[in-house]
C-alpha cells in the first residue's frame, strides 16, 4: 500500500501550529537524499505552508510540480555524488537493489524554482576552494534560489559527519550545511 507522505505532513504541521506556538511564516524543511527527494516534494505541494527548504544530495524528481506559492529554496548537492548525480541520470551507486531511477539534474531544480519564484537573471557566481555558489535574488515576495556546487563531493552533507555505511563519502570541511541551512532559513520568512 502507497503511503500518503504529503498528507501525513500536512496533518502534522497543522497539529504543531494548533498545539504550538509556531511561527506558521517560519516552516522549514530539511533534508538529505531520499530526504531531500521529499522536501522538493513537498514544497511542490505544501507551498502555501512552507516558507523555504533546504534539500542535500537529494533530487527533485516529483514530474507533476505546481505550487501555489514562492518558497525559498538552498541546494547543496557533491558533483562527484555518485547516488544522486549531479547531471542526472541512473546511479552508479545504489541501496535500492529492486528499483531502477532516472534522477533529473541539479539544474532541473534549479531552474524550475528559479523560474517559478520569478527571480532575476542571470545568478551572481561565486567560487572559493571547492564550493561554487550560484545566487538567484531579487525574486518574488523576496524569495530566493541558491545553489552550492561541491566539486569533489560525494554524497553527504557538508561539514557533516561520515556515514556509517561502507563506502560512504567523506564530507566537505570547506563549508557547514548546518549553519549556512541556518542563516538562510532565517533571512526567509513567508511573506503575507
Amino acid at each position: 500500500k502507497e503511503t500518503d507522505d504529503v498528507s501525513f505532513m500536512r496533518v502534522l504541521i497543522e497539529k504543531l501550529e494548533r498545539e504550538l506556538p509556531v511561527d506558521r511564516r517560519r516552516v522549514y524543511l530539511t533534508g538529505v537524499s531520499n530526504g531531500g527527494m521529499m522536501v522538493y516534494r513537498l514544497a511542490c505541494e505544501l507551498s502555501e505552508k512552507i516558507a523555504a527548504i533546504a534539500p542535500v544530495a537529494g533530487a527533485m524528481n516529483y514530474r507533476t510540480c505546481k505550487p501555489r506559492s514562492p518558497v525559498s529554496v538552498i541546494i547543496f548537492h557533491g558533483k562527484e555524488d555518485r547516488h544522486i548525480l549531479y547531471e542526472g541520470g541512473e546511479p552508479k551507486k545504489t541501496f535500492e537493489k529492486k528499483r531502477k531511477r532516472i534522477d533529473n539534474p541539479v539544474s532541473y531544480a534549479v531552474s524550475f524554482w528559479a523560474k517559478h519564484n520569478m527571480c532575476a537573471q542571470p545568478p551572481a557566481t561565486e567560487e572559493k576552494g571547492n564550493i561554487v555558489r550560484e545566487i538567484y535574488d531579487k525574486c518574488r515576495t523576496n524569495t530566493e534560489v541558491t545553489l552550492y556546487a561541491i566539486k569533489g563531493e560525494g554524497h553527504t552533507w557538508p561539514g557533516g559527519q561520515k556515514g556509517q555505511y561502507p563506502g560512504s563519502d567523506k564530507p566537505t570541511r570547506e563549508i557547514s550545511a548546518t549553519d549556512i541551512i541556518w542563516d538562510f532559513f532565517v533571512k526567509h520568512p513567508k511573506q503575507q
